[in-house]
């Protein structure tokens, strides 16, 4: 029964450690995850935490919390998680996902969670079996985000493999150039590329193909200032979209407008953000969106194609550079924040092939990508059900038969 919980505060119960700074951990092949403020960010040989463990992020204008179910690093923009009492580590997660830790700042020139506002949060404890049965409730829903996470991967992969043999090793020119039919791939879209190179300002490319700028793939255009849409709480209007819920989607959290803003401002479902300032490692990037209507908050590009079917290459594009764009933002990185700008896109060149080729790059990956978008909307779906699920299981309101009747509904 909920009302033998027992009332604590995160305080009481547990400490944050510092993560530490490290170099390397993106390359390196190592065994431990590495997690930043949010998420994984690459691997390390070494581990600060001996055990699985919940990440809280520590700077940055999004901060996540993140669960690790092998021994991991922490870098130095996140807490762990260090349990002073004997708790289930995975309903501690799950506990801390419904706090808003985004609104507990230390008031330093960036965003930062506080430890003493942490340290201060109510928190109502089952016993450690009504803690596992919580846990072991939520824990499928995860299972098959995770999978689905996986296969999502696996699709965007082979589509950004593709366009790395097509437009940047060139490997059916390469093929064609030695008298050999380019592996993977039929003869009639072996024929549409050329069988020799030309030189440019870029050193040799395919003939007949040019070089362009990545300003010239489509128009950007910057969201507004937060302030202008008037923003509020109530779910009034269309949601106002942030490096937050770019990363998270729409939650109870995201801010609403009423507010009458030009057309330019309103991104829709497909459209694809580019987010140009922030952590060179964890805010710069690139997605489509997800969800319906919506505000875009300044930081944010949103992608315009100048020419529609070209979509799925201007999107590949800039996935393929985003290691540029964060090398450009670390450039010019002022207290840990980066940015791109649209003189960077206008000096950034790429090579554009010609239009027929085109045209058959998009019957191969629009349906990769598709596949892909369909997969994460999946993902999202079953996001909301364990948020949804989450606040009314950890506070008692909704008891375990009737979460496990819930779950039974959606097939767990």
């Amino acid at each position: 029964m909920s009302s033998e919980w027992r009332a604590s505060t995160w305080g009481e119960i547990s400490k944050l450690e510092y993560g530490k700074a490290i170099r390397g951990y993106q390359e390196a092949k190592g065994k431990y995850p590495v997690y930043g403020t949010n998420g994984q960010i690459g691997w390390h040989d070494k581990s600060l935490s001996a055990q699985p463990g919940v990440i809280i992020g520590r700077k940055g204008a999004y901060r996540g919390i993140h669960y690790s179910d092998k021994p991991f690093f922490v870098i130095d923009t996140a807490f762990y998680l260090v349990p002073k009492n004997q708790i289930n580590i995975k309903w501690a997660y799950y506990c801390l996902l419904t706090y808003d830790i985004n609104r507990m700042d230390s008031g330093s020139a960036i965003p930062s969670t506080s430890r003493e506002e942490f340290y201060k949060l109510p928190v109502k404890i089952p016993s450690l079996a009504e803690q596992q049965s919580i846990a072991g409730i939520v824990e499928p829903l995860d299972d098959r985000i995770a999978l689905l996470r996986e296969t999502n991967a696996t699709l965007e992969s082979i589509a950004q493999a593709i366009f790395k043999s097509w437009f940047i090793e060139f490997d059916a020119v390469k093929a064609r150039q030695q008298g050999q039919e380019p592996q993977g791939m039929d003869a009639a879209t072996a024929a549409l590329f050329p069988d020799a190179f030309q030189d440019s300002e870029l050193g040799p490319i395919p003939a007949g193909w040019e070089v362009g700028s990545v300003y010239d793939l489509a128009q950007y255009v910057n969201g507004a200032a937060y302030k202008a849409f008037e923003p509020n709480l109530e779910q009034k209007g269309l949601p106002i979209i942030k490096i937050a819920e770019l990363k998270a989607g729409v939650t109870s959290q995201t801010a609403y407008s009423e507010v009458n803003m030009p057309s330019k401002y309103r991104i829709a479902t497909r459209d694809i953000l580019f987010s140009w300032s922030g952590n060179p490692d964890t805010s710069i990037d690139i997605f489509l969106w997800l969800h319906g209507d919506a505000w875009l908050n300044q930081h944010i590009f949103r992608v315009i194609p100048k020419v529609e079917q070209e979509r799925s290459f201007v999107y590949l594009t800039l996935k393929t550079l985003k290691p540029v764009f964060s090398e450009i933002a670390r450039n010019k990185q002022t207290t840990g924040l980066g940015h791109v700008t649209v003189s960077d896109l206008k000096c950034l060149k790429i090579i554009r092939p010609n239009n027929v080729l085109l045209q058959e790059w998009n019957k191969i990956i629009d349906p990769l990508l598709e596949q892909a978008f369909v997969m994460q909307q999946k993902i999202q779906t079953l996001a909301s059900i364990r948020d949804t699920l989450l606040p009314r299981l950890i506070s008692g309101r909704l008891r375990l038969p009737e979460a496990e009747a819930m779950a039974g509904e959606v097939g767990l």
